[in-house]
């Protein structure tokens, strides 16, 4: 089969979870004899480009810049995106696997990708699950996991909240019907985005079942989202589910008996510094715990954009210089399994609904136990006491009694958890799972 994998970013200017994903999933059709290209958008480019990354040909086109704000709301094309249409009509691919919804990669280029008469796929990533969750988390005002359904006075509120809006205002811009909220959402500048925020809830409603009407599949990663889309009204004939996997190289450690936990406990965290993984909410939780409380934790992410940088600044200034914790550059992937080996538990205080994260899967495969929220891939993976402890998203002083639990007793609590680990998913069987769904 000739496969196109269509993504958002891809390698080299990002190096994200979902690229990871793409060309894990691109290497392994091309294992199985299928032809495989990789197309993403190249947001400010000046012209088409097309080069190799790990022997999959990459197909980028630029997208003008700066969006309106029609265009960034997908209320009209985006400058670029007809490349798109014309060279997957030119290529007549078997498959078209969407990976990102982004401007440029579109439900435009989904319907162009339909009309092709290819098989079209499309697996959410994000929390948003399409245009459900204007947010991007899943999180009721930041605070408690949502429902799932996209109302738009309840939805429009909350995002609303997110853009900074006080929540007595959110709401009273939200309380706005939707016919006179598109007639207010022409107005310039950010009383416009306000007012108008009602009408690009139910404008994102009709999206999201238009989406769901030009696919063959739409891919969820938890079992959760695969049920929140279906109460959106998705036909579950058209709905799967697709559990990560982690791509392989990471071999058990001796366990228990042979090698018991000892104090000082080595707590880690590996992943994005951004406020939606949780790491403010794990800063809080440590520096609330007495210093007499011996145990170490080891912070490592990536510091690629302002964004992270900015965020690991806070993120430093709000731990102090407590010796027992260390902020350190990222882990070079061909060193991950050993580094998540070396610790004795790993923390996943996600504040978003995510797939995984993979990284915890990851953990799970070398027998580290995971210290997490309940929401989201990890809910659907641990069993709080069992293998690991879960907490509600965002409650730190939850998290901090589960550090203090942990510290204070590694065999009556990491020990215990190591010998109930589940298996861990791997890359290949999500690859086999979506050759059955390219093929039906």
């Amino acid at each position: 089969m000739r496969i196109v994998q269509a993504v958002g970013w891809y390698f080299p200017d990002r190096l994200g979870g979902t690229e990871v994903y793409v060309a894990a999933l691109a290497e392994r059709l091309r294992r199985l004899q299928h032809r495989v290209e990789v197309v993403a958008p190249d947001p400010g480019g000046s012209t088409p480009r097309q080069y190799e990354h790990a022997g999959v040909s990459v197909h980028r086109y630029p997208i003008r810049l700066p969006l309106t704000r029609d265009e960034a709301q997908g209320r009209a094309a985006v400058p670029g995106g007809e490349w798109f249409h014309e060279w997957v009509r030119a290529t007549k691919p078997d498959v078209v696997h969407f990976h990102t919804l982004v401007p440029g990669l579109e439900l435009a280029e989904v319907k162009a990708a339909t009309a092709t008469g290819a098989r079209v796929i499309a697996t959410t990533h994000a929390s948003s699950l399409g245009y459900i969750c204007a947010r991007g988390t899943m999180m009721r005002r930041g605070e408690v996991l949502c429902d799932g359904l996209a109302e738009p006075r309840k939805c429009a509120a909350c995002d609303l909240q997110k853009r900074g809006l006080p929540r007595w205002a959110a709401q009273a811009a939200a309380a706005m019907p939707v016919r006179p909220s598109e007639v207010a959402g022409r107005l310039p500048g950010r009383i416009g985005t306000a007012l108008g925020m009602t009408s690009s809830i139910a404008f994102n409603r009709r999206r999201q079942m238009e989406l769901i009407e030009h696919l063959d599949r739409f891919v969820l990663l938890t079992a959760w989202a695969a049920d929140a889309v279906v109460r959106n009204g998705a036909p579950r004939h058209k709905v799967a589910l697709n559990r990560l996997g982690i791509i392989g190289g990471f071999a058990p450690k001796p366990g228990p008996t042979a090698r018991p936990t000892s104090s000082p406990v080595v707590f880690g965290y590996l992943g994005r510094f951004d406020p939606i993984k949780g790491v403010y909410d794990l800063a809080r939780a440590v520096t609330s715990l007495p210093r007499q409380l011996s145990f170490r934790l080891d912070i490592r992410g990536p510091r690629d954009t302002a964004a992270s940088r900015d965020v690991a600044r806070q993120l430093e200034g709000m731990l102090g210089r407590d010796p027992r914790v260390s902020v350190g550059p990222p882990v070079p992937a061909a060193e991950v399994p050993a580094h998540l080996a070396g610790l004795d538990v790993l923390c996943c205080p996600s504040a978003c609904l995510e797939g995984g994260p993979t990284v915890a899967i990851e953990a799970h495969a070398v027998g580290t136990p995971v210290v997490g929220t309940r929401i989201g891939g990890l809910a659907e993976l641990m069993t709080d006491g069992l293998n690991g402890r879960l907490v509600a998203p965002g409650d730190w002083h939850a998290l901090a009694a589960a550090i203090a639990e942990i510290a204070a007793d590694p065999r009556g609590t990491v020990d215990l958890w190591r010998q109930a680990i589940p298996a861990a998913r791997t890359m290949d069987e999500v690859v086999a799972d979506y050759v059955e769904l390219y093929q039906q």
